[in-house]
């Protein structure tokens, strides 16, 4: 988990807009940046039933990410199985990046 001034966040929250059906969704991930996010992105959109995935930085000074997935209409996104994919492929990056991270100094 993030700590930020002590208190302890999620790495990834799901958020649904009102109203939509279950083939669209945004994760927020929390402490990432460009380096996560289109390496994400890449590989999720081998998915062919992916129709849209696209990920924004709210502000430079913050390292939240905003990752928008979009499926073709016959996958739906916001079953626990799919959180947990999305979770676990965010994990394995981070670890990466933090293993080439250490050997790099």
């Amino acid at each position: 988990m993030a700590t930020v001034e002590g208190a302890t966040k999620p790495v990834l929250e799901v958020v649904q807009a009102e109203g939509c059906d279950d083939t669209s969704v945004t994760f927020i991930l929390h402490d990432e940046d460009h380096t996560l996010g289109n390496s994400l992105r890449y590989m999720i959109m081998k998915n062919p039933e992916v129709e849209f995935c696209g990920y924004s930085i709210t502000h430079p000074s913050e390292s939240k990410i905003n990752f928008r997935i979009q499926t073709r209409g016959y996958s739906s996104l916001t079953s626990s199985s799919e959180k947990w994919m999305i979770l676990i492929i965010c994990e394995e990056f981070h670890l990466l990046i933090l293993f080439v991270g250490d050997s790099m100094n």
